[in-house]
């Protein structure tokens, strides 16, 4: 009850104490991303950060040492974020095509929802990856991505509806290029242009634009 009397003491337990430790770090990790995706490294505050998750700058510090280590922290788990909804997708089980539909389209859809992932990469790019460079996980998270594509384009090319010939990776970068870009880009093209770039009607076109590229690229006989 956190009162004193003559003859007792009640002290109360620190929140921070009492929390599951992996329910603390998911919830610092979720708003380092919002924090780092709306200002960059240099302008985001770690007190920010521990304002928006009822925490402290010391917990912060004690799970992830450093601002910096934190920044790290939060692009990784941005990066596995997408990786772990590609990995839900099932898509071994889907054939070719409808594979590599599904997997651009749901590219398409986490991008759109998360631009603080994507002003995070661009981030990072204008820092020249300097800091991913230093994260251990950062490979090994996103090798599972090639993996998928590997597989899905490997599986067309026996069934005979895709070229042989192709890189997966190159596609994996087709498809990491176009719905990057469509996030990237969206205020000053949509500006430039005078398109409305949120609307329900647009989304939905460019959607199935980029989905239309990506599989006439690859498909035989298109």
């Amino acid at each position: 009850m956190g009162f004193t009397t003559m003859n007792q003491t009640v002290h109360k337990k620190s929140p921070e104490r009492t929390r599951d430790p992996d329910t603390v770090k998911a919830n610092i990790l979720e708003a380092a991303i919002a924090e780092f995706g709306e200002k960059g490294l240099a302008g985001a505050r770690v007190d920010a950060i521990a304002a928006a998750t009822s925490t402290s700058k010391r917990m912060i510090y004690y799970y992830f040492e450093s601002k910096e280590g934190l920044y790290l922290a939060a692009l990784e788990a941005s990066y596995l974020r997408i990786r772990n909804t590609e990995l839900g997708m099932q898509l071994d089980k889907m054939p070719p095509i409808e594979a590599l539909r599904c997997l651009t389209s749901v590219t398409f859809d986490h991008h759109l929802k998360n631009e603080n992932h994507i002003r995070m990469v661009m981030a990072e790019n204008f820092n020249r990856g300097r800091y991913l460079a230093q994260g251990e996980q950062i490979q090994e998270l996103n090798r599972p991505a090639i993996a998928l594509v590997r597989g899905i384009y490997e599986r067309g090319v026996r069934e005979g509806v895709f070229l042989p010939g192709l890189d997966p990776t190159d596609i994996h970068e087709s498809i990491s290029a176009l719905t990057f870009f469509n996030v990237s880009n969206r205020h000053t093209f949509g500006m430039i242009f005078q398109l409305d770039k949120q609307s329900p009607a647009y989304v939905a076109a460019r959607r199935e634009n980029i989905v239309q590229m990506v599989l006439r690229y690859v498909r035989k006989n298109h």
